[in-house]
């Protein structure tokens, strides 16, 4: 009998072998806070690493990192901000107001001291964590993210014209179908990859998305002088081809943190941790093993 054609991990991108995996499935938890319901995801044992998606996803985003960051020896855990599925609904959350729900979270379940990994939105929750709760945090990571840090205010050349061509870019990209946090690359290249982030972006039914981005913008307003106040390492984390929010910022806000260090991901939007996991997972691991 004819042998079939071998299977080559280098062709394939697959692993020659697998790392050992979490035991166990994901340990759902819910924790109370106010009115709201919070859908929380644990898996894995080891030190806390807790993960703060962006307005376009939920506790889901985050499969890329969580079993892997689990098989590091972490624990790993994902929240759905309030409003976000499968936490309860609300039409229009105070951005400012994620950083108690963080702190009730993290007190409920135990698990002081952390490293928060913020996407995009989830940036006005570190930041605000960072600031309100320094001795909360072992470490922060702000992947495509300024959080409360007004990016107008760190003298940026050339941030005039990032603007314009970015709003350009997402005007056509949402007559082409395009998600603006994904990007054409990621439509074009990996289009399973950006059909599946529409979909989780989808799953949020009750909320008013662009009421909350116009209300994010809006309290986007800390001097980046503030920064100097977050006493933990940082690693902020960009896109280079990011028409959301400016590369050029988030590089920039690592220099005004005491202990900040930047990472550029080349041919990335607005989503590296999906878009570029691998990678995402290398620079997040490498951190996190710094960290005391």
């Amino acid at each position: 009998m004819a042998q079939g054609p071998r299977i080559d991990s280098a062709m394939t991108g697959v692993p020659a072998a697998l790392g050992p995996l979490p035991s166990g499935p994901p340990r759902r938890e819910t924790v109370t806070v106010g009115d709201a319901t919070l859908a929380v995801e644990v898996l894995g044992t080891g030190r806390p690493v807790v993960f703060a998606h962006g307005l376009g996803g939920s506790l889901a985003s985050w499969w890329p990192q969580l079993p892997v960051v689990a098989a590091a020896g972490y624990q790993a855990i994902a929240f759905s901000h309030r409003g976000f599925y499968p936490s309860s609904s609300v039409s229009l959350p105070d951005p400012l107001g994620y950083a108690e729900d963080l702190l009730a979270i993290v007190d409920q379940l135990g698990l002081d001291p952390i490293a928060l990994v913020c996407q995009s939105m989830g940036g006005w929750t570190g930041v605000e964590f960072a600031l309100r709760y320094p001795d909360r945090l072992r470490g922060l990571v702000l992947s495509a993210t300024t959080g409360t840090f007004d990016p107008a205010q760190m003298n940026l050349q050339g941030l005039s014209a990032w603007q314009e061509r970015a709003a350009s870019l997402a005007n056509a990209w949402r007559e082409a179908g395009i998600h603006p946090a994904c990007g054409e690359r990621m439509a074009r290249e990996q289009p399973a990859l950006h059909h599946l982030y529409v979909e989780l972006d989808a799953a949020t039914l009750t909320l008013d998305k662009q009421a909350l981005r116009e209300r994010l913008f809006a309290t986007r307003t800390r001097p980046p002088v503030d920064a100097a106040g977050i006493r933990c390492p940082v690693l902020t984390v960009s896109g280079t081809e990011d028409c959301v929010i400016p590369t050029s910022a988030v590089m920039a806000l690592a220099g005004y943190v005491p202990n900040g260090r930047a990472v550029s991901i080349p041919t990335t939007g607005h989503s590296p941790y999906i878009e570029r996991p691998s990678l995402f997972n290398a620079v997040l691991l490498d951190f996190l093993g710094t960290l005391a």
